[in-house]
């Protein structure tokens, strides 16, 4: 679709990860006779093209919580049907609730649908051929600039495909479960402790049905006595709790689409709109704002597609608090960064950490602490940022602190080969802060809460304790904010 890719949101890198995943899908059905036909251009015109040459009375599809592009065409595909006389069957996907009436109902049909049975892929296929000229040849897919996809990819993200997907996941529940619980947060560890199936996830090479079943049987599998085996179903328990977080913050877009572009509490309009920063912005997205942990987070990014669900939240934080900037451009850019955006998941959490939920406890990630804490011997620092590798242990966190002796030494210049930070970063999130408190504060502000709880909050099980108590369980899971640690 030229005009998917011509969303603000859409990247070389999932371009060519779907190029990847369609690939494999080629592969695997060419091994049961079949051949999977893709076509270029709009979808109502292409199906009207394929009706007219071989008219059919059913279109059968997943249904798909996307930005709002589509969102608009599958209305746009709906309208078509209806027109043409065709039944169009869209089967569920993940843990999400078309028409959900409310919260209430949907812990149960998230839980009814991981545990129903699986569909066995077929063994042979008869296919109905359709004549060649509607389909693209395998070896002419567009080149993405082609698409206006300009941006480099990502040179070493995860290939994308079912087998690449099967692969990650088996070695994840095999070997690398036990790394789970403890390993997520640092960046050091979570590119091998996190299960990293969430670009498969993301675009369908893997079910959250065929995910959840799997790693419950694993975990049903464990014998008593071995230490080893007890650590990482302890990390499979962890790594299936935040699968039903994954689907729990798709559902919000599901049920109210305009998150993606408003905020969801309506009371926070205005709040950084009129204050952006383009100075700020941009050296964000260069990676040269001058604090180290959040430029090696964005170096990373350009490289590798992903980062754990801590860094992401820190490079949010800080975008939204010390560098005072919107969330939505800073949600725009992340998620062409994201191999694994999954607007759901995306669009939720950038409001979340930007703090205009209304409901969520105010998060703010110190770029120092972060680095003190998960990067005490500035390995990854140093991995992402070759400019300060000579720079001392004491120094590498805050370089802009640096005496001029210690920075003739290490031959890094502050103000030259390495930036002054944008903002006093002390100074600059204490305003923010207060400034967000200030309006939390708000009457008005605060009486609009209990709506939005309703519409989107978790409802935990519990074992009683009446519908406040139920309510502040709920208002607890909303600020349960790592889905994406997965």
């Amino acid at each position: 679709e030229p005009e998917l890719w011509a969303q603000a949101d859409s990247a070389t890198r999932h371009y060519r990860f779907l190029q990847e995943s369609i690939r494999d899908l080629q592969a695997q059905l060419a091994r049961c006779g079949a051949r999977l036909h893709v076509a270029m251009g709009r979808v109502v015109e292409v199906l009207g093209r394929l009706h007219a040459i071989a008219p059919f009375h059913a279109l059968l599809a997943h249904e798909e919580t996307g930005n709002a592009f589509t969102y608009a065409r599958d209305r746009a595909v709906g309208r078509w049907c209806r027109d043409q006389g065709v039944h169009w069957q869209e089967w569920p996907q993940h843990g999400v609730v078309r028409r959900l009436p409310s919260r209430d109902q949907w812990r149960g049909h998230w839980e009814a649908r991981m545990a129903s049975p699986r569909v066995p892929a077929p063994g042979r296929l008869r296919p109905h051929m359709v004549p060649d000229p509607l389909w693209l040849p395998d070896d002419a897919w567009p080149e993405p600039a082609a698409l206006g996809l300009r941006d480099p990819d990502a040179p070493h993200r995860q290939r994308g495909g079912r087998t690449a997907g099967r692969a990650v996941f088996g070695e994840f529940l095999q070997e690398r479960s036990g790394q789970y619980r403890g390993g997520i947060s640092s960046p050091l560890s979570a590119r091998t402790a996190c299960s990293r199936v969430s670009p498969y996830l993301a675009l369908g090479c893997l079910g959250m049905r065929e995910v959840v079943q799997a790693t419950r049987a694993r975990i049903a599998a464990v014998e008593p006595g071995d230490p080893a085996r007890q650590r990482a179903n302890a990390g499979l328990q962890a790594f299936l709790s935040r699968l039903y977080w994954h689907c729990h913050f798709i559902q919000k877009l599901e049920s109210e689409p305009a998150i993606e572009w408003q905020n969801m509490h309506r009371g926070y309009d205005g709040l950084r709109e009129a204050e952006w920063n383009a100075a700020h912005f941009d050296a964000l997205t260069q990676g040269r704002t001058g604090w180290p942990m959040v430029d090696a987070c964005v170096a990373m990014l350009r490289e590798v597609g992903w980062l754990n669900f801590r860094m992401r939240a820190m490079l949010v934080s800080v975008a939204a608090y010390p560098l005072w900037l919107h969330w939505q451009p800073v949600g725009l850019w992340l998620a062409r960064q994201f191999l694994d955006y999954e607007p759901g998941i995306h669009w939720s959490q950038m409001q979340m950490q930007s703090g205009t939920t209304g409901i969520n406890t105010t998060r703010i990630y110190n770029p120092i602490k972060q680095a003190r804490d998960h990067d005490p011997q500035g390995r990854f620092v140093r991995r992402w940022l070759p400019t300060l590798r000579r720079v001392p242990d004491s120094w590498l966190m805050e370089p802009w602190r640096m005496p001029a002796e210690v920075q003739a030494q290490c031959g890094v210049r502050v103000g030259e080969d390495w930036p002054e930070p944008l903002v006093d970063l002390e100074a600059a999130t204490r305003r923010a802060k207060a400034r967000v408190h200030a309006l939390r504060a708000d009457p008005a502000v605060r009486a609009a809460k209990a709506e939005i709880v309703e519409r989107h909050g978790s409802r935990l099980r519990n074992a009683g304790g009446g519908k406040a108590a139920q309510r502040q369980r709920g208002q607890q899971a909303l600020d349960f904010s790592q889905s994406r640690e997965q």
